[in-house]
């Protein structure tokens, strides 16, 4: 998961409100609902977060040297093989899922389409899918290799207006339909769109738990 400093503690997470991850996980985990996996939080680079997680330039926001084409091969060429050398995991895409919110949403969902067949599993909180002229709504459109898997989530108070966030809210729905003609069911895909969320990780963590146990349940 990207932003890892938002994920496991108050002291290092945005705003001091953290996700709350390893607790949510190890309940689901105890009660049965999702097997036994572990979650890697990939922190990102402070400073330059926005140009880490954009794999396109954008004049909205400002941003012409972007890292993001990187990200793929970061995470599959130096993470993934770190994770595996020292902890015990299951290989394969249905056992890999990578996830985020806002950019990191975004990079997660470049990297699925960029490298069709590696990850399995895929969560999307709040993706900023208008950055860069909205290229990835428009790059997914050719995409025929889509995760087993994909949890889609944004709220209905994501901006500063509410002209703003139905804009995103819009978006979000226009990649779920893109997503269903790709011939992704129900059981592949789940769109939540929840009345009154913010753009935030509180908003994220509350949602947590219905999305881990819908990309790893049963």
């Amino acid at each position: 998961m990207n932003d890892g400093q938002n994920l496991f503690e108050v002291s290092t997470a945005f705003a001091g409100v953290e996700w709350q991850v390893d607790e949510k996980a190890d309940r689901l985990i105890r009660e049965g609902a999702v097997p036994p996996l572990i979650v890697v939080g990939i922190d990102n680079t402070g400073k330059d977060r926005i140009r880490e997680y954009m794999p396109h330039r954008s004049m909205n926001p400002m941003m012409l040297r972007v890292q993001g084409r990187h990200y793929p091969d970061f995470l599959m060429k130096e993470v993934m093989p770190f994770v595996e050398r020292g902890y015990r995991v299951a290989a394969g895409p249905e056992n890999t899922g990578l996830g985020g919110s806002s950019l990191g949403a975004l990079i997660a969902l470049y990297t699925a389409m960029a490298r069709p067949g590696v990850i399995g599993r895929l969560l999307l909180e709040s993706p900023s899918l208008w950055v860069s002229g909205r290229q990835l709504i428009s790059d997914s459109r050719s995409v025929r290799i889509w995760p087993e898997r994909i949890f889609l989530a944004a709220g209905t108070a994501e901006a500063g207006s509410a002209e703003r966030s139905q804009t995103v809210v819009d978006d979000v729905r226009e990649l779920a339909a893109i997503l269903r003609r790709a011939v992704l069911s129900e059981k592949r895909l789940r769109l939540v769109i929840e009345d009154g969320a913010g753009h935030n990780e509180a908003a994220w963590a509350e949602r947590f738990p219905e999305a881990l146990q819908f990309l790893f349940g049963a």
